[in-house]
């Protein structure tokens, strides 16, 4: 057998990253087991091929080479980790730990020095592209850390990720750039929405205004899969507007600490902030958009 085949890992946190992480590591033969508090979730990986799926990893936490963490914060990654009752004090010494939150890199930095009191190995290792290329394997890895962290986890990056970036050895590097990605991120999806704010303040059809930037020099990934909610007017949370508050405030965070200056970010932050204060937090983040008074959005169509 190969070592893809017989490495075990476990997926904590089957939201929509995380549930394609873990299916791309059945689809690639790795023994796969998954951690979530949602039942749904867990009855999913199950039938889809999963050893286990529970709420704990109590039940097999001496059984896993690697584990990789895919929650929404640093919060929750230290409290899984390194908790009262964390999977780090369960785990045999020398598992692998990748973990693939956006998180600040000084959170990264202190998380690894709890892993190694328990003679773990840690990967920061964010990733990006989304719940589609999650589940075809096709993530984004942008990752910093050890060589041996590198090569423990390798059969584990090469089940999720179309592209790995190997950004230094120390830990938090990778969270950095990460964070830098998601200004670029959340900015975009702010500036969409402000563009398709204004055309239906013009009358213009959105799916008419959709269709011409996604085709034209200001298209953007975000643009082009953000907006199509807004004209499709369903905004079930693919990625919700609280996220972007997170993320967007550890950008402002980092840059604070470099004492550096970001209007475009800072303007972003500002727009994510009202929209959840406003109540859109729990929306697709595409709902950022609701926060511009005086313009009628597409309503999504019920089927008969």
């Amino acid at each position: 057998m190969t070592h893809a085949e017989t490495l075990s890992v476990c997926v904590i946190g089957l939201g929509s990253m995380g549930m394609g992480a873990a299916q791309s590591c059945i689809n690639a033969g790795l023994q796969t087991y998954g951690v979530d508090l949602n039942p749904v979730a867990l009855e999913t990986l199950q039938k889809n091929g999963a050893i286990s799926a529970q709420v704990s990893a109590d039940d097999f936490a001496n059984k896993l080479d690697a584990v990789v963490v895919l929650v929404v914060n640093a919060a929750q990654v230290k409290q899984i980790l390194l908790g009262e009752r964390g999977l780090a004090a369960k785990l045999r010494p020398g598992t692998a730990v990748m973990v693939s939150s956006t998180i600040s890199a000084q959170d990264a930095k202190l998380i690894e020095q709890g892993l190694l009191a328990h003679n773990l190995i840690m990967l920061d290792a964010p990733v990006s592209g989304g719940a589609v290329k999650a589940a075809a394997g096709e993530m984004t890895v942008m990752a910093s850390g050890s060589s041996a962290a590198f090569e423990k986890l390798q059969p584990v990056l090469d089940a999720v990720a179309g592209q790995v970036y190997r950004i230094g050895d120390d830990i938090g590097l990778g969270a950095t750039v990460k964070i830098i990605h998601q200004l670029l991120a959340g900015v975009h999806i702010a500036a969409g929405a402000e563009a398709m704010a204004l055309a239906a303040r013009a009358g213009i059809p959105l799916d008419m205004m959709y269709e011409v930037v996604t085709h034209a020099a200001g298209n953007s990934w975000m643009f082009e899969n953000r907006m199509r909610h807004v004209v499709d007017g369903d905004y079930s949370p693919k990625s919700a507007v609280d996220i972007f508050v997170k993320d967007l405030g550890l950008v402002t965070d980092t840059a604070k600490a470099l004492h550096f200056p970001l209007p475009l970010a800072s303007t972003a932050f500002n727009m994510f902030t009202s929209a959840s204060n406003a109540g859109f937090g729990q929306q697709d983040d595409s709902a950022v958009i609701k926060i511009f008074s005086g313009i009628t959005l597409p309503e999504k169509q019920e089927s008969i």
